[in-house]
């Protein structure tokens, strides 16, 4: 588990280092990779449960979903498309991080109104900051409620009853939605910057091996 941890962070870096000179064929190469070595994590740490294969569905999404998001540099004709494509892929992997611990939750509605509430707040704020066309806020909308809701049912689960698998799984979904803000303020903000890029990276992979670690402490 350490040396697919280490690969996958080592993958990672080398990933920003090509995006950033623009080599965007082998940075896809590199970025599939760093995601394929918290997939693997996730069915070495996996009971078989339901809840394990759900999240194991979720990984392989977003594995999937790393890729289509920067094939759209290797085919910018097509970019925008690829980019929404890969926004939906992302969504439905958080869907399912969802369907495997809601049933978990003590007070599910009670998660869900809050995640509503704290979505509307947060895009509220995000549209100050941000340029973007009305198909992306739409999609935005959608995916930024299904994370947040996630975080708000993975950290009351966390709350109401503290155990391994609860508390890696809330701090999981707690830098993917850090760093989906990140992605968000950097790919539609005024200005593009490298540092905000290696966060958003930095963050989104720590989260996914997190969540990929938690199945481990499955009960």
């Amino acid at each position: 588990m350490f040396v697919l941890i280490v690969l996958c962070l080592v993958l990672a870096a080398l990933f920003l280092m090509q995006e950033s000179r623009e080599y965007y064929v082998p940075a896809v190469v590199l970025k599939g990779l760093a995601s394929l070595c918290f997939v693997i994590l996730g069915i070495i740490c996996s009971p078989g449960s339901h809840l394990a294969k759900l999240v194991i569905a979720g990984l392989v999404l977003g594995c999937i979903a790393d890729v289509l998001l920067n094939l759209r540099w290797v085919f910018q004709a097509k970019g925008q498309l690829i980019f929404l494509v890969g926004i939906l892929v992302f969504l439905s992997g958080h869907i399912l991080y969802l369907a495997a611990v809601l049933p978990l939750s003590a007070r599910p509605a009670v998660c869900i109104a809050v995640g509503i509430v704290l979505t509307a707040l947060l895009m509220i704020w995000i549209f100050k900051q941000i340029t973007a066309k009305k198909a992306f806020k739409i999609f935005g909308v959608f995916y930024i409620g299904a994370i947040m809701l996630l975080n708000c049912v993975a950290i009351g689960n966390l709350l109401s009853a503290p155990s391994a698998f609860n508390g890696l799984f809330a701090a999981g979904a707690v830098f993917f939605l850090v760093s989906d803000i990140v992605l968000i303020l950097n790919t539609f903000g005024s200005e593009t910057k490298q540092s905000l890029r290696v966060t958003n990276i930095g963050l989104y992979y720590i989260g996914q091996l997190l969540i990929a670690l938690s199945l481990q402490f499955v009960g």
